[in-house]
């Protein structure tokens, strides 16, 4: 549900959305599309977000793609193990969609 309801929120500032129902089809989705940005649950099923990430981040053909950490712990120790694997940056859930779009825009270098 928060999966949904974030891509409708991006999908209507103008960002196109592909969504995976796994860190498995996550990885072959950024593999075969390429997109500008990747976020990144860490919580998911099949193959999590972690190792989704080190997959991604390992691979010269996706390694250049920036990954959002998305997860609903605040410690320290997780934002450093998601920037271990490759996370280019951390947001915690619940989204602050101002907050993501801003981090998004940074990462990508457009508004």
């Amino acid at each position: 549900m928060n999966r949904d309801m974030l891509s409708q929120r991006l999908q209507r500032r103008g960002f196109t959305v592909l969504l995976a129902a796994d860190g498995a089809e996550g990885v072959m989705l950024a593999r075969r599309e390429r997109p500008d940005l990747v976020l990144m649950d860490l919580s998911l099923p099949i193959m999590d977000g972690w190792e989704a990430t080190r997959q991604l981040k390992s691979d010269p053909e996706t390694a250049h793609i920036p990954i959002v950490a998305l997860s609903a712990h605040v410690l320290p120790a997780e934002r450093e193990r998601a920037r271990a694997v490759g996370a280019d940056a951390y947001a915690t859930k619940p989204i602050d969609l101002p907050e993501l779009l801003a981090l998004i825009e940074r990462l990508i270098g457009k508004p």
